[in-house]
């Protein structure tokens, strides 16, 4: 039985990149976004309630997805099936989305006027900080898919050596509270394969736990018996990260990772009780949300550049690149899809 709250959740995390890319425009972190029209704290804020959570959501929901996929596939069509998903969409996004966001930074920061192509050569043959915002080299949004791609490959070594079976009595003798204490094990796999904020080993260890623990109906069954002190700890603790946000500088990878995780579970219960359902709307973002991911961040800093420019507004200029980037990546992929469709159909009548 398909589990429709793991694709709702999904699609409503991927939704949630349109306003934070948006407000990182105005973000007060200590750095810069692709076009960046100076510090707001009360956007700033908005992106610090969902940031540490998020992404992290996308990498959970993953690991469940590929412990119910590989129930399903052969590891040779598992592996055939993330190199289809994640790898060509990964080499035609560097080859043509995020060279295209990066030189909109360069056009924004040093007036940059030459041709796409004379900016594509410096993409390719200049490296900095990784961040792109000077137009060199970067990976952009697409770190999630390289990520994914990695630690997809990898956990199958993993998943050999430790079966999901073998760990089944292990996991569901847990209790909630030895389920929220993951969050440890998960902030020090931070420190693994860190570039730059952006942690391999925190994502793999999200990854295992969606696998091994948060795939298993019993443990489900306990965080929802739980929910009440579970939901009242993430409230508290959001209210905590947003105090120590406006009074210190830096509020610790720690307590990141614990409200993340906190976060985690409370949502996936929420989910799990109220939006195991499946629509037309849920059907159409099932097959929309990925090539979403993929394009909204490319349109969006482009639509900003021409945004900021235009008008004064601070709200008119937020609200006109979140929906416009929203509604502009949708048009793109139906225009895709109608396109493939096409294809299909011709392939279909001249081929017989």
């Amino acid at each position: 039985m398909r589990r429709h709250y793991i694709d709702n959740l999904r699609n409503f995390t991927i939704m949630l990149l349109f306003p934070v890319h948006t407000f990182m425009v105005w973000n007060d972190f200590g750095f810069k976004f692709y076009i960046w029209m100076g510090e707001n704290r009360i956007l700033s804020t908005l992106i610090v309630l969902v940031n540490p959570w998020f992404m992290p959501m996308l990498f959970v929901l993953a690991g469940m997805s590929a412990r119910y996929a590989l129930d399903k596939r052969t590891v040779k069509e598992f592996v055939m099936q993330r190199v289809h998903k994640l790898l060509i969409p990964f080499v035609f996004g560097m080859a043509l989305l995020v060279p295209f966001q990066s030189l909109y930074a360069r056009k924004f920061y040093d007036g940059y006027a030459g041709s796409i192509l004379e900016h594509w050569k410096y993409f390719y043959t200049h490296c900095t900080d990784m961040s792109g915002y000077d137009g060199a080299f970067t990976p952009g949004h697409l770190w999630f898919i390289l990520f994914l791609l990695l630690i997809s490959i990898v956990s199958l070594i993993i998943f050999h050596y430790l079966p999901y079976e073998k760990s089944i009595i292990m996991v569901e003798k847990m209790p909630a509270g030895h389920i929220l204490l993951l969050f440890v094990p998960i902030w020090l796999m931070y420190y693994l394969g860190n570039f730059g904020g952006f942690s391999l080993g925190k994502n793999l260890a999200l990854y295992l736990a969606g696998y091994y623990v948060l795939s298993n109906d019993v443990i489900m069954d306990r965080l929802e018996k739980n929910i009440r002190w579970l939901a009242l700890l993430c409230a508290a603790g959001t209210v905590l990260l947003v105090v120590l946000y406006y009074t210190k500088a830096y509020y610790g990878d720690l307590w990141v990772s614990y409200i993340g995780w906190n976060t985690i579970l409370v949502w996936l219960v929420l989910g799990r009780r109220f939006l195991n359902y499946r629509t037309v709307l849920t059907d159409y973002l099932n097959r929309a949300s990925y090539p979403i991911y993929i394009l909204h961040q490319s349109i969006l800093v482009g639509l900003a550049y021409y945004v900021v420019r235009c008008c004064d507004s601070l709200f008119v200029q937020a609200a006109f690149i979140c929906l416009g980037s929203f509604g502009l990546t949708l048009l793109v992929c139906e225009i895709y899809h109608a396109l493939v469709c096409l294809k299909l159909s011709v392939t279909k009548r001249y081929g017989q």
